[in-house]
C-alpha cells in the first residue's frame, strides 16, 4: 500500500478526495492536514473531522496547520462551496478531535518516521508544505514524491478559461501562496502537478444514471456526492467542480491514469495581472535552466477517472 498524507482545504471537491483516500484499498492514509485555502483553517479543520466521521474513520488523524499564507493576506476566494463550505450540505458537528499537533508538525514527523515512503498529495495552497520544508529542511530528500492540484500552464483551452485564482491566467491554489508554491516547486523533491489544463475539463460528468446510483445508495458519502453536484448544477457549474481535487488522489491510487511531461515552471510572485501564474518555459532553445523541472500534467483518461471515484463512493 502507497502510504500519503492528504494536505487539503475542504472544500466540497477536497471532502471527496479525502473520500476516495480513504476508502481505496491501495493506499494508507496516514494524516489528513488541512490550512487555510477555499475556507479559513478553523472550518476546513472541522470539514475534514466531519468527513472522516461520516465514513466512520476516526482512527485517521487530522491536523490544522497554517492560518494564513506565508507572508501574504488571506485573499477572497471568487467560487463559493456554500456556507458550510461542503455544498450546503450541513454534515453535523464531529465528536472526534483534532490532532494535538500543528499540521506543519505531524507532516514532519510522519516523514522522519516512514523516509523514503510518504507520498504528499496536496490538494490545497502548499503554505504548509512550505513551512515544513523551512522548519526542517532535511525532510525534503526523505519524501517519496508530491502529486498537487497547482497550477496552470497554458497546455490547452481549459487552462485559462476556467482560471480559479482571482487574477486572470491564475490557478486558486497557487494564487492564495505563490511564495510556498515556489519554494516547493524549486525544493527539488519530486513534484506531479496536475493544473487546470487537466484537473477542470468539462469531460468529467456524471450520467444521469451515475446520479440515480448515488442517490438510491446507502452509503453516505454518495448522498454527499449528489448533493454536491445538484448544488454545483444549480450555480451553472459543471459536476467537475466536485471533484477537481479527486484528480491528485486518483492518480496516487492508478499513475496510469494521467500523462505527465517534464517542463521548466516560474512562479510570479509580483503583484498585478500576471500574480500567481505558474509560467511555462516551452521554448526549444535559450530555455531558462535556472527555472525548476517539475511534471506536469497534459492528459487523463477522464472515463477510468470516473469509473474509480463511482466504485469508491458506492462501496
Amino acid at each position: 500500500m502507497k502510504k500519503i498524507i492528504l494536505d487539503c482545504d475542504p472544500g466540497m471537491d477536497d471532502s471527496m478526495a479525502i473520500v476516495m483516500a480513504a476508502k481505496s484499498k491501495q493506499l494508507q492514509l496516514m494524516a489528513v492536514t488541512t490550512l487555510n485555502g477555499n475556507y479559513p483553517a478553523d472550518i476546513t479543520a472541522e470539514n475534514a473531522l466531519k468527513m472522516l466521521e461520516l465514513l466512520d474513520r476516526s482512527d485517521i488523524p487530522v491536523a490544522k496547520g497554517m492560518k494564513e499564507p506565508m507572508v501574504r493576506n488571506v485573499p477572497r476566494d471568487p467560487f463559493t462551496h456554500g456556507s458550510d463550505g461542503m455544498a450546503e450540505s450541513f454534515l453535523p458537528a464531529p465528536s472526534i478531535p483534532l490532532s494535538d499537533k500543528h499540521a506543519v508538525n505531524l507532516i514532519i514527523d510522519i516523514v522522519k518516521a516512514n523516509p523514503g515512503e510518504i507520498t504528499l498529495v496536496c490538494t490545497a495552497p502548499l503554505s504548509n508544505i512550505g513551512m515544513a520544508f523551512k522548519l526542517a529542511p532535511e525532510i525534503k530528500p526523505m519524501i517519496k514524491e508530491i502529486i498537487a492540484i497547482s497550477g496552470a500552464f497554458g497546455l490547452n483551452k481549459y487552462s485559462f478559461l476556467n482560471a480559479t485564482g482571482d487574477t486572470p491566467q491564475s490557478e486558486w491554489n497557487v494564487y492564495v501562496d505563490p511564495e510556498a508554491a515556489k519554494i516547493v516547486y524549486e525544493s527539488g523533491v519530486p513534484f506531479k502537478a496536475i493544473g487546470l489544463d487537466v484537473a477542470t475539463c468539462f469531460d468529467v460528468d456524471f450520467s444521469e444514471n451515475d446520479i440515480s446510483d448515488f442517490l438510491s445508495s446507502p452509503r453516505k458519502e454518495a448522498w454527499f456526492l449528489s448533493n454536491a453536484i445538484s448544488f454545483v448544477h444549480h450555480r451553472g457549474f459543471g459536476a467537475y467542480c466536485t471533484c477537481i481535487d479527486c484528480m491528485a488522489v486518483a492518480y496516487a491510487i492508478d499513475n496510469s491514469m494521467i500523462k505527465f511531461e517534464k517542463a521548466r515552471i516560474g512562479v510570479v510572485t509580483e503583484m498585478g495581472a500576471a500574480f500567481g501564474m505558474t509560467v511555462r518555459d516551452g521554448r526549444h532553445h535559450h530555455i531558462w535552466q535556472n527555472l525548476p523541472e517539475i511534471d506536469i500534467a497534459y492528459d487523463a483518461d477522464y472515463k477510468r477517472f470516473l469509473e474509480l471515484l463511482r466504485n469508491l463512493v458506492l462501496m
